[in-house]
């Protein structure tokens, strides 16, 4: 079986298959790499920019294209799926409009006479690892920082996302980068190992589950490589007051249904104190049960299918397992094929498998909470440490619990507020680096001090 495969989960049907690299191509690849680093890196900021604006705009002349194959590869809907492409335009953007401030000298103030800076240069080629779940976004955000510090890009995208990785590696192209500042590769796993312990690649950056994780940054530290990491996330979304129900209930159904339930930093767990639980988890369950998975190249369709007839499979395994050890489903619960009917567990206790699971699709579980104690403490019981959510109409009460929570972001009174000039991720078993705004370029760089007497 071909490893890169295009295979439409609304249907099933394979629609195209694409060849592993050889290992010389990949050997070709790192190479091309590596040599344009003397290139790319010594291109003036401005000249970058250019390029780099050229990016974003050839994704936003190229965005239905972009999109109709995110439908295909993995059952975004087709609406999302636009949407995706024009905010990994915007990401593209943010890093061509701030590439002075990026690339600027930082004056130190010195204890003796002379001067201090610290200079930021490129390291040099970069492996980035990538995800199925935004075939674009996922790559913007990697690839944008990193080419505006002058390092070049070596991209590994999921085995089924081959044609984004395709199209995307024609835009970089197509923009003027030179030759080998952006190579796409189709490389197995045994491949990949080869490309991290290469000496020409400087720094690896990943974006996936755990093992995957946990995996590279094993092989990257026997190499003594630069590694970011934003791995899984298992949010809580925290509802201690609200002066407007229904609007919170939607909130709580948009940040949950987001990507058809495969948004690493989607609210998964709901912990709403005692006084507003019942009207919460009756509205909540009653507006997650209106909303029927559909097909995903329909323009009002909300929720499409699962990636991928695996991941349906583990969806259901996990939800039929959290029933058999006492959970209560309130609604969902089914599939037809990849196909998952939005889901609602109460009751769920320490002892269950689902109380340190993340659930990967249209399943949320609710916990009712004493008070703000009790949540921030359940907030933070598991292993998992990205995004969460916290409604509340009381400002001091926000900060308070905002600082409490063990996070990399805290998202108060909204959801779906991700942008390109906030820097994106977590702590604990979720990752160890950030992604967006200004942060993200101080990933993969050389900050050297430069000090004169």
């Amino acid at each position: 079986m071909t490893e890169y495969a295009v295979i439409n989960p609304a249907t099933g049907q394979t629609i195209a298959e694409y060849d592993t690299f050889t290992d010389q191509q990949i050997d070709d690849a790192i190479t091309r790499a590596h040599s344009a680093v003397s290139v790319w890196g010594k291109t003036a900021p401005e000249g970058r920019a250019k390029v780099i604006r050229r990016i974003a705009q050839l994704h936003r002349e190229r965005t239905d294209e972009l999109a109709a194959i995110i439908v295909r590869e993995m059952g975004k809907p087709i609406a999302a799926a636009v949407g995706e492409v024009e905010f990994a335009a915007d990401i593209i953007e943010f890093y061509a409009d701030n590439i002075e401030q990026i690339t600027a000298d930082q004056p130190l103030p010195v204890l003796g006479d002379g001067t201090g800076v610290v200079r930021r240069s490129p390291l040099g080629a970069l492996l980035g690892i990538m995800p199925w779940n935004f075939p674009a976004y996922q790559v913007a955000r990697f690839a944008a920082p990193n080419l505006a510090i002058g390092n070049t890009i070596i991209l590994k995208h999921a085995p089924q996302c081959p044609e984004s990785a395709a199209a995307l590696e024609a835009i970089y192209r197509d923009a003027g980068l030179p030759d080998g500042a952006y190579v796409n590769v189709y490389a197995s796993n045994d491949q990949a190992a080869t490309i991290i312990a290469d000496p020409r690649v400087q720094g690896i950056s990943v974006t996936g589950s755990e093992r995957a994780g946990s995996a590279v940054a094993e092989l990257a530290g026997r190499h003594l490589k630069k590694v970011a990491l934003e791995l899984g996330g298992s949010d809580p979304f925290i509802l201690l007051s609200t002066d407007d129900m229904d609007a919170t209930v939607q909130a709580a159904v948009d940040a949950r249904l987001d990507n058809n339930g495969q948004s690493c930093n989607g609210a998964k767990r709901f912990l709403i104190t005692d006084d507003l639980y019942e009207e919460f988890t009756t509205k909540f369950t009653a507006a997650l049960a209106a909303v029927t998975a559909s097909d995903p190249t329909q323009e009002d369709t909300v929720l499409g299918p699962l990636s991928s007839e695996a991941a349906a499979s583990r969806l259901q395994e996990q939800i039929d397992t959290a029933v058999a050890q006492g959970a209560t489903l309130r609604t969902g619960g089914t599939r037809e094929g990849t196909f998952f009917a939005p889901t609602v567990l109460t009751d769920v206790t320490a002892e269950m498998d689902v109380y340190r699971e993340e659930l990967f699709g249209p399943a949320a579980v609710v916990y009712r909470v004493a008070d703000e104690d009790a949540a921030v403490r359940l907030a933070n019981d598991t292993s998992y440490g990205l995004g969460s959510y916290l409604f509340t109409t009381d400002a001091a009460q926000a900060e308070r619990v905002a600082d409490q929570i063990e996070a990399g972001m805290v998202y108060v009174n909204l959801v779906g507020a991700d942008s390109p000039e906030l820097p994106f991720g977590g702590v604990k078993r979720s990752g160890t680096s950030r992604e967006l705004g200004l942060l993200a370029a101080d990933e993969f760089v050389n900050k050297k001090l430069i000090r004169i007497g």
